[in-house]
């Protein structure tokens, strides 16, 4: 005799109350799963308005998003969304982001990248209508869309400090001597803040980190920069090693300064060393990190899932390994 979910958790009783408790620090995936557990748990996700006041999509949810399914995800938030981070999220489009962005005004914290069916266009509206309606916008990341110019980023620079602007028109006016001078020393430190925002540090091997997302770091403003050397609209990395902090000399986008895989570093043209990976570490992470028994290239951090082992244990990477056996990974695929 069969039996229901309703009448199974009946007769199971009701999930223990740490089940709750752990919800607030599952990822957006796990969630949505776990409300399929039981009426108990789907009860609770969907009145639990917390839940939804921080959303990062990532993988394997980010592939399957579409607009209609963003929108009916954020709804839970009713309209308190601080946080949207949608990562490489490919099917969503200008007109489903602007949606989302209606019905949740007071979003703090825009990521977007990698988002590929969004327009330089798109991102100027959904900035505009946050701007013009809450003034909340803090953080905004857009590196991997497509075709920035550099009047798209202008633009976006502008919009995000008259938040800044507003919010030192907002405050209110001063009655005494000594408030005036508060009142000035409040509009200088929002007027360094921005400046420090705009001027954090981005390393290269840090890139993509949705961790980051997660813990709240400090970031840029706008995650684009215009790159100082080829005057383009690009991610622009900073160089972690002391002595270039100090000059400041090796700031760029990847195309003009190569930097190390693993440290982040900027890579001189006498010391590239080349991964098994085909990525570039420096002298120093090279002489680090484990070696292919073979060819005695490395892989670096973001391949390390690449090794293979022959039968005596040694490390091979997967060019040497495809030779020993006379076949190729894609052959197998």
């Amino acid at each position: 005799m069969s039996i229901t979910v309703m009448e199974a958790e009946e007769q199971e009783g009701h999930p223990h109350m740490a089940m709750f408790m752990v919800l607030g620090h599952l990822p957006l995936y796990e969630i949505l799963t776990m409300s399929n557990v039981c009426k108990s748990l789907l009860d609770e996700i969907n009145s639990d308005v917390l839940l939804w006041h921080r959303l990062i999509v990532e993988s394997p949810l980010n592939s399957r998003l579409t607009d209609e399914t963003l929108l009916k995800i954020t709804s839970k938030a009713n309209g308190r969304l601080k946080t949207l981070a949608l990562m490489n999220c490919i099917h969503i489009t200008d007109q489903g982001l602007l949606r989302v962005v209606e019905q949740n005004p007071y979003i703090k914290e825009l990521h977007i990248p990698a988002c590929t069916s969004i327009t330089p266009e798109g991102i100027l509206k959904v900035v505009e209508a946050l701007c013009e309606r809450s003034n909340c916008l803090t953080n905004l990341s857009i590196n991997g869309i497509y075709n920035i110019q550099k009047e798209h980023y202008h633009m976006l620079a502008l919009n995000l400090r008259k938040n800044l602007t507003l919010e030192y028109e907002q405050t209110p006016p001063p009655f005494y001597h000594h408030i005036q001078f508060e009142h000035n020393v409040l509009a200088s430190n929002l007027r360094l803040d921005y400046e420090e925002k705009m001027q954090q540090p981005v390393y290269y091997h840090k890139r993509g980190s949705v961790s980051s997302f997660k813990q709240g770091e400090n970031r840029r403003i706008i995650d684009l920069e215009i790159c100082p050397k080829c005057v383009e609209v690009r991610m622009v990395y900073d160089c972690p090693k002391v002595d270039c902090c100090k000059r400041k000399e090796c700031r760029g986008c990847i195309f003009c300064i190569p930097r190390c895989e693993n440290c982040g570093g900027c890579v001189g043209s006498d010391e590239p060393e080349e991964g098994a990976c085909g990525d570039i570490l420096c002298l120093e992470c090279w002489l680090q990190v484990p070696k292919c028994n073979f060819c005695n290239k490395p892989y670096c951090m973001q391949h390390t899932d690449w090794w293979c082992t022959s039968t005596d244990s040694s490390l091979l990477c997967r060019v040497c390994d495809e030779n020993s056996h006379g076949y190729t990974y894609t052959d197998v695929l």
